[in-house]
């Protein structure tokens, strides 16, 4: 998951433009929940072919939640962030139907992430060993998990059940203390953590901990209550985290298997990178005659190309619109990191003395 802001591009007209779908259907709904029928509001502005557009443009066609691509899998869920027609474990609830053709309410969502179901999950995260082992040897139990109608609240939420005021509109939704990340509401990066081992690449996520001492463990639990009992014991890990990640599991078998394949695909470039930064400098030390010159500057230059794809590559993979995009920024941290070491660099390269230097060109 990672940050995108709706002021990067103009929203849908038929949901925001006055007398469009939107505003006609809002309208509608008012009077339908304003009586005393229980037939359900057949909603559909939110499905707009300019609002599903819209959404692909500023997802760049990746599921809001788990960042991969729908575009190519399947077809994308237009997902309310918070549910229209129903609150899981609310049953007095109606939902948010005023916020059914809400713009700022919208998001993409692969079927995965959106629709219930029991899926796979790594069997142990008592503790970061545990979770690591069940991985990698295979030990996985199917959980529930899926958006659909969930929307847990923090203890000290107040659950709006009917429509506020529209001045008031915005205090008595924050008011709710909402426990899911919405990636155009919050910063992700806050609660969410990549395990980044660059000598066995494994795409596991964990809750954020603010403490020194990481805490990159969470039992895969059957239900978010159980999730937020869990995080609340647990010093200094993201409550939030914690359970969006079990809510959209964001630990399925093919998420961690997909994060891992492109993990791996990292270190492939990155050991080119670093290798190709030894043969130029080997290459440049040495002295030959100068009817041989040329050959030497052409391997130079072969291997400063080379060096200069696989960093391309990488910083490729770091784009909005590349999947899991966040994973691979928190890769190339580690990797900035790792070789921090000054060391020669080709003058077609760069300036940075160090490899580092170059992912940010």
């Amino acid at each position: 998951m990672r940050k995108v802001s709706r002021t990067d591009i103009t929203g849908p007209a038929s949901l925001l433009s006055a007398g469009q779908a939107g505003e006609k259907e809002l309208q509608k709904a008012i009077q339908h929940y304003g009586s005393a029928t229980k037939k359900k509001f057949p909603f559909a502005a939110y499905k707009g072919d300019d609002v599903r557009h819209t959404l692909e443009k500023l997802f760049h066609g990746k599921c809001a939640y788990c960042e991969s691509r729908y575009d190519i899998t399947g077809p994308v869920d237009i997902e309310h962030y918070r549910p229209k027609g129903q609150v899981e474990g609310s049953p007095e609830h109606r939902g948010y139907w005023w916020l059914a053709g809400d713009w700022t309410n919208l998001l993409p969502s692969c079927l995965d992430c959106n629709r219930r179901r029991y899926q796979p999950v790594p069997e142990e995260f008592a503790s970061l060993t545990g979770a690591l082992e069940s991985a990698r040897q295979g030990g996985y139990r199917a959980i529930l998990s899926g958006k659909e109608a969930s929307f847990p609240l923090a203890a000290g939420g107040i659950r709006v059940i009917d429509r506020p005021d529209p001045a008031d509109m915005v205090v008595a939704l924050e008011a709710e203390e909402a426990l899911l990340l919405d990636p155009t509401r919050d910063d992700p990066a806050a609660h969410l953590k990549f395990f980044i081992d660059r000598e066995n690449p494994l795409g596991l996520v964990f809750p954020a901990s603010s403490s020194e001492i990481e805490v990159l463990a969470l039992p895969a639990a059957t239900s978010s209550t159980e999730v937020l009992e869990n995080a609340a014991r647990e010093a200094g890990v993201s409550v939030r985290g914690a359970v969006s990640i079990q809510v959209y599991g964001l630990n399925r078998i093919a998420l961690i298997q997909e994060r891992t394949r492109v993990l791996r695909k990292l270190e492939l470039l990155a050991t080119i990178v670093i290798d190709m930064f030894a043969v130029v400098d080997s290459l440049s030390r040495l002295r030959v005659a100068e009817r041989d010159r040329p050959i030497l500057n052409t391997a130079i230059l072969r291997a400063r190309g080379a060096a200069s794809r696989a960093l391309g590559e990488i910083r490729g993979m770091a784009s909005p619109s590349a999947p899991f995009s966040a994973m691979v920024a928190a890769w190339i941290k580690a990797f900035k990191k790792d070789i921090s070491t000054p060391q020669p660099v080709p003058e077609a390269l760069g300036d940075d003395p160090t490899v580092a230097g170059l992912i940010n060109a």
